[in-house]
């Protein structure tokens, strides 16, 4: 018979044992009743109170915070039903309470993920919302399956890794630590059926893999949309948005992405002067200005790092903070003020007033002063004589680095651009012996760095490229932003810098 062949038999047996398998989880799930359970899980307990959070103006260091410390709890639904208002067993309005040993809460932030928008709602003092001590009180807050909210939650007193439990009843469940597994702590932990299940897909999937090789299974890297989008804004954060976008459209046949960044007010500016057509996505070094009130910010996406540099002629490795805000306020000339260097006029080399990375220099590291007027075109000669110090300004963070490279006792910035060469002619310089370090960036109080800010005007139509790319940008493998010497919004050392987006 024509059908009796390799390929053919592989195929029939790989369809009974798929059938095999549904017919013994149906069997399974028959068999076993349906439960409520609402677990729990701490994904973040870290001391906050002292050091570098103080040095950055995180908290007041006051003495009833030395001590103080974050915690991030996730509380889900993770049994096989919904759980409603009426499932809370609780005598009063209260449905579950949460208890820090030997800590008092000092305050709350409750988060949801963007699909559960009626969640937030229950979360009112009216609702049974509260805290005494070291407990907070929990509203019923229904959860359907899978859903889950986040307390961010400020204490003080005791320590890290101090007992915190969820305890509550539940009608026909219970509440316990869950026992889903982190994907960056552990292996996932599977139930007999769930192993069975495994090996069994698992075997088919890799018969049939071997007999089909030339077919390409690369999944997309998220879900795909068709469409062009333009995307504008800093050029500090167009190295990581050019290879991106790259590496969406090669993955998302139909998808065209232009990048095309001159600053992130210009980018501003252009969003909200062409509205919603084209599509059109912002990054934004730091929030936008006032007076646009159609723009959203869609996510904060990452923790970009800058650092000075200067031309090769000038013999310096490292300036004190003090030293910077001398030499942009003009008090400070000539490199001969520091031993070993040269008679070399000092040349300011700036970003112009589209820069989010010159607002940055303003507000971190010059004490939210301006630097000195500028006084050259070319960047070598004074238009006016009488000026202290020469100072001119360009369009672009490469632009900065051609010109200190090419222009002897010039000094600039940009990003920090991790993993790329340095521009010829010239080096990067710390700041009080600190480098820009994405691991050490809450820990060594290096000051020069901002938050990226995605903004779209209004909300993107789900499914729409902006959406997706969105989406591509903020949950993709995290390398890409690391690569260029960023710090993702979603990694655990972000969180104090990014507010209250402690990504997923």
């Amino acid at each position: 018979m024509e059908w009796l062949n390799a390929e053919n038999v592989v195929a029939v047996l790989t369809a009974a044992v798929g059938v095999l398998v549904s017919v013994g989880v149906i069997w399974y799930e028959r068999r076993v009743p349906a439960q409520r359970r609402i677990g729990y899980r701490v994904q973040m307990d870290t001391p906050i109170g002292s050091g570098v959070n103080v040095r950055l103006g995180l908290f007041d260091e006051t003495p009833e915070m030395s001590d103080a410390t974050l915690v991030l709890l996730r509380i889900e639904n993770d049994g096989s039903q919904s759980i409603s208002r009426e499932d809370y067993t609780g005598i009063d309005r209260h449905g579950l309470t949460v208890e820090f040993t030997d800590r008092t809460v000092r305050g709350i932030a409750v988060t949801q993920p963007v699909e559960s928008g009626h969640l937030m709602e229950h979360f009112t003092p009216a609702a049974g919302m509260r805290q005494e001590g070291g407990l907070i009180r929990l509203p019923r807050v229904p959860l359907n399956r899978h859903q889950h909210f986040k307390l961010l939650v400020m204490l003080t007193g005791g320590q890290v890794g101090s007992p915190i439990a969820v305890v509550g009843g539940i009608r026909d469940g219970d509440v316990r630590v869950n026992s889903a597994a982190r994907p960056d702590e552990k292996p996932p932990v599977f139930s007999r059926a769930a192993r069975f299940i495994t090996v069994a897909l698992t075997v088919g999937v890799v018969t049939l893999s071997s007999i089909i090789l030339a077919l390409d299974r690369t999944p997309p890297p998220v879900e795909c949309a068709r469409g062009s989008l333009r995307v504008a804004g800093s050029t500090a954060f167009q190295p990581a948005v050019t290879e991106l976008a790259r590496l969406y459209t090669d993955a998302c046949e139909g998808s065209s992405i232009e990048v095309d960044m001159h600053g992130s007010d210009a980018g501003v500016r252009l969003l909200d002067e062409r509205g919603a057509s084209p599509a059109t996505v912002v990054f934004s070094d730091d929030p936008k200005p006032g007076g646009y009130p159609r723009l959203r910010e869609n996510s904060r996406v990452a923790v970009v790092l800058f650092s000075l540099v200067v031309n090769d002629q000038v013999h310096v490795e490292d300036l004190s903070l003090d030293d910077v805000r001398r030499i942009y306020r003009g008090e400070i000339r000539n490199w001969n003020h520091f031993p070993g260097n040269p008679d070399l006029r000092i040349r300011l080399v700036s970003r112009d007033a589209n820069s989010g990375t010159r607002v940055a220099l303003q507000h971190r590291v010059l004490g939210g002063n301006e630097p000195i007027p500028t006084s050259s075109r070319d960047c070598r000669t004074p238009d006016d004589p009488t000026a202290p110090v020469v100072r001119c300004e360009v369009g672009s963070t490469d632009e900065v680095l051609r010109t200190v490279g090419a222009v002897d006792g010039a000094i600039g910035y940009s990003e920090l651009r991790k993993g790329a060469p340095a521009p010829e002619g010239l080096h990067r310089i710390t700041i009080d012996a600190e480098a820009p370090s994405p691991d050490k960036i809450t820990t060594n109080g290096y000051p020069y760095w901002v938050v990226e800010y995605a903004y779209t005007y209004e909300t993107p139509a789900p499914g729409s490229l902006a959406a997706r790319f969105l989406d591509y940008v903020n949950s993709h493998d995290q390398q890409v932003l690391r690569k260029h010497g960023h710090v993702p919004c979603s990694a655990p050392q972000a969180y104090p810098l990014c507010g209250d987006h402690p990504g997923t």
